[in-house]
């Protein structure tokens, strides 16, 4: 729980199917109010997904020293280079418990509603049509 914005985020990375294979995204959420901060999209997994998207959440928010970032153990996460940003920018760093989904729950949540009430049944083609609906899901219709 968190009592301000910018004191707690948290960060997880999903995929969705495309006819052209996987769309990856890893987005980080305020435990505020439940908002997507930052997110970055790619077709593949890599730590600069992850770098990606913290720093698209730092540049919207101007993010303040000491606030909290929340992960699982993903290599992504404990790469040296995503650490690295972490300490820059003066962020605490915490990691889920050894094989504990439940330690990310808001995060999982909100990867459940995007795919249930928005990707749920639709056939994606490319992945620039998933991209797209991520976009409008994240940016139009939860904001």
């Amino acid at each position: 729980m968190a009592t301000h914005r910018n004191e707690k985020w948290v960060s997880d990375i999903t995929y969705t199917k495309t006819d052209e294979g996987w769309l990856y995204l890893a987005a980080l959420l305020d435990l505020y109010d439940h908002s997507i901060i930052g997110w970055s999209m790619d077709s593949r997994m890599k730590t600069q997904l992850v770098i990606s998207a913290l720093k698209h959440a730092v540049d919207r928010t101007k993010a303040p020293k000491g606030l909290l970032v929340h992960s699982d153990r993903g290599v992504q996460y404990a790469s040296k280079r995503y650490q690295k940003l972490l300490k820059a920018n003066g962020f605490p760093c915490s990691m889920s418990r050894k094989g504990n989904c439940y330690d990310n729950v808001p995060m999982e949540a909100f990867w459940g509603k995007l795919k249930m009430e928005w990707l749920y049944g639709v056939r994606l083609k490319t992945r620039a049509d998933a991209k797209q609906a991520v976009f409008e899901y994240i940016e139009l219709f939860k904001s």
